[in-house]
């Protein structure tokens, strides 16, 4: 499979910048593989596609507000930092991308807040994700993060070209998180209101929790024509025996088992045993599916609209097939449907 096939005209004006007003209000495609039909819905119809004994996969990471703006010592410089890795907790070493970064230098000091109370500093520039810093933070682990998350914004992602706002806190975030440790939010679950959830649950349909937390690299854009010589970044997952459980029983009654998002997705996919089973696991994945691809657990999948030539799309590819996808996606931009991490939801059954 070719990066090329994945190319498609997108008009700016869809790629959207806000979410919708109410969560489960968000427009919702439909898309039946084995009919070939699509139609067209509001995001909360979803529970008319779902009974007693169904199963949604949920993956319940939490985004941290890993966007900082300081300031470079002596030049006063104007820095942005994106904190994408924990590295050591005791020693406060964090892998992080710098903006601009040609202008830092091993043994910088950056400062960060008004007051300036937030200092870390460069130790090293060579990694293959930017930069490292050490915090020169005395305080215990519990206030050192305090101050991260109030030194913090919303990491919003570059596609939506506009400054933070104080909804974004809320709403670049799933109603379920739980486990901090993302950098983009898993975006098809932002559509799942409290209401939704309730009606859900009252009609007998079970939930499964997974994390996934999501890294950069989800994002980094495809270099290569040969899609099988594409790498991606290593992201820590984690599936509790309870999961893992409540997933091999809907197998076992056949019920439709329903990955929410390209994150839920891969993380199943990462951890199958040899009979086809789901195993209970901790540790990373850089699992990437791309056409074609056979899927082991999920039945059926809840995911966003996604860019041209996007890894995410790819995912979605291989799950709807192809040329579906393609068709479904040629007519999503003639409705005007929204795109990316705020835009309209899709169902592929």
């Amino acid at each position: 499979m070719k990066l090329s096939k994945f190319g498609f005209e997108l008009p700016e004006e869809l790629l959207a910048k806000y979410p919708a007003e109410h969560r489960d209000e968000s427009r919702l495609m439909v898309l039946n593989r084995k009919e070939q039909t699509i139609e067209h819905k509001t995001f909360k119809d979803l529970i008319n596609y779902f009974d007693e004994g169904d199963l949604l996969v949920m993956n319940d990471s939490k985004v941290f507000p890993a966007r900082l703006f300081g300031e470079k010592e002596k030049t006063g410089a104007k820095i942005e930092v994106f904190l994408l890795r924990e590295l050591n907790e005791e020693q406060r070493l964090w892998d992080v991308l710098v903006d601009p970064a040609r202008k830092i230098r091993i043994g910088n000091k950056l400062f960060f807040g008004e007051d300036g109370s937030l200092v870390a500093e460069v130790i090293d520039n060579t990694t293959s994700r930017g930069r490292t810093l050490r915090f020169l933070y005395d305080g215990s682990y519990e206030e050192f993060r305090k101050k991260l998350k109030k030194q913090g914004q919303t990491p919003l992602p570059k596609f939506i070209d506009r400054p933070v706002e104080p909804l974004d806190k809320e709403r670049y975030q799933t109603i379920y998180a739980k486990h901090e440790g993302s950098v983009a939010a898993p975006t098809a679950g932002l559509h799942f209101s409290k209401h939704l959830l309730k009606r859900l649950e009252i009609k007998g349909v079970d939930f499964a929790k997974i994390t996934l937390h999501v890294g950069l690299g989800t994002f980094n854009s495809v270099e290569v024509e040969d899609l099988s010589k594409h790498k991606m970044d290593s992201e820590e997952i984690n599936i509790p025996s309870a999961s893992a459980k409540l997933v091999n029983n809907a197998l076992d009654n056949k019920r439709r088992i329903c990955a929410v998002g390209t994150t839920t997705m891969r993380t199943l996919e990462s951890a199958v045993s040899s009979n086809g089973r789901l195993n209970e696991f901790e540790g990373w994945t850089n699992k990437f599916l791309f056409p074609p691809h056979d899927f082991s657990i999920a039945n059926s999948m809840i995911t966003n609209f996604h860019i041209p030539k996007s890894t995410l799309m790819m995912t979605t590819s291989a799950f709807a097939g192809h040329d579906f996808l393609l068709e479904a996606y040629e007519e999503a931009v003639k409705e005007r449907y929204r795109f990316y991490s705020y835009g309209d939801a899709m169902l592929i059954l």
